[in-house]
């Protein structure tokens, strides 16, 4: 093409693109800019790690009243159960008591003495006993269960001797729609492994996420010994109970059951005495005692 062609039919295509409104030219707009917290706070790994060290061993007992909402789904369906008033008695290294009442009426009353435990459903006329995790799923939902994730939910744990971690700084974005605003949330990411038996293969045991404000645990990931994740928790709404900072509102996901919990907090209390007979779950006279795996 000649070069008098080439200008004509570049002049023709400017024509073109002015009467459709486009531009050869690069164009600019103006981004949201993501809006930081107030206060960021820095800590060193190991520092990160010893607070929550400190923190799970400054704990021997725990009381909550709480208020427990339980939801179940299956195949796009979900199950809203009746809200039910309930109390938990913690006890290290292991002992765990929920009881479950609505209207005054006793709903579940379950505990355990280490490994093993029991756990009465009057409604059901049945009392469950077993040591360990569920290994055989009941269609109801109150008998799969068990005080482990519980106690592995309501506190985060320290580390163990034979925990290795790492920890990371990162940052997400969490847009307000209705405010048409963009937050920056940055965080630190606590992941705790453990060595398998007999190799060098580490294995997925915990991640702990932190807010960098106030530099305190908002989730928790908790994964079987098959490295699959079994129950995610998130903490909500720090308060002051009597002096101590406890989450409001703690969400318990277990996805492999498909089942959430949700314990609205009312009052907490730390270190108190509890004697073993407030670990024995009270049995009526009519229930049929199952032992289950």
């Amino acid at each position: 093409m000649k070069a008098g062609c080439r200008l004509f039919a570049l002049a023709g295509l400017s024509v073109s693109l002015f009467l459709t409104g486009c531009s050869l030219f690069p164009t600019t707009r103006k981004l949201p800019v993501p809006r930081a917290p107030a206060i960021t706070q820095s800590i060193a790994p190991e520092e990160l790690v010893d607070r929550l060290d400190q923190r799970w061993a400054a704990i021997h007992t725990l009381f909550a009243k709480v208020e427990i909402h339980a939801t179940k789904t299956k195949e796009s369906v979900a199950t809203d159960y009746p809200s039910v008033d309930g109390i938990i008695l913690m006890r290290k290294p292991s002992d765990l008591r929920v009881v479950g009442t609505y209207a005054f009426v006793r709903v579940f009353d379950m505990a355990s003495i280490g490994d093993c435990f029991t756990m009465s459903i009057p409604h059901y006329d049945k009392v469950l006993k077993g040591c360990g995790t569920s290994k055989h799923k009941s269609a109801n939902t109150l008998e799969n269960l068990r005080p482990g994730f519980f106690f592995d939910a309501i506190l985060v744990r320290g580390l163990d001797p034979d925990d290795r971690y790492s920890v990371t700084s990162e940052t997400f974005m969490v847009e307000d729609a209705a405010k048409k605003h963009l937050y920056s949330v940055p965080e630190y990411v606590l992941r705790i492994t453990r060595y398998k038996a007999g190799t060098q293969e580490e294995a997925p045991v915990r991640v702990v996420y932190f807010h960098r404000d106030d530099l305190m645990p908002y989730q928790q990931d908790i994964y079987d010994n098959d490295g699959n994740l079994e129950t995610q928790v998130t903490y909500q709404g720090y308060q002051d109970f009597e002096g101590n900072k406890y989450p409001s509102v703690v969400t318990i996901k277990r996805p492999i059951e498909d089942i959430q919990i949700v314990l609205n907090v009312e009052n907490v209390k730390e270190n108190q005495t509890l004697g073993d007979e407030q670990f024995v779950v009270q049995i009526p006279t009519s229930s049929k005692i199952v032992n289950v795996e």
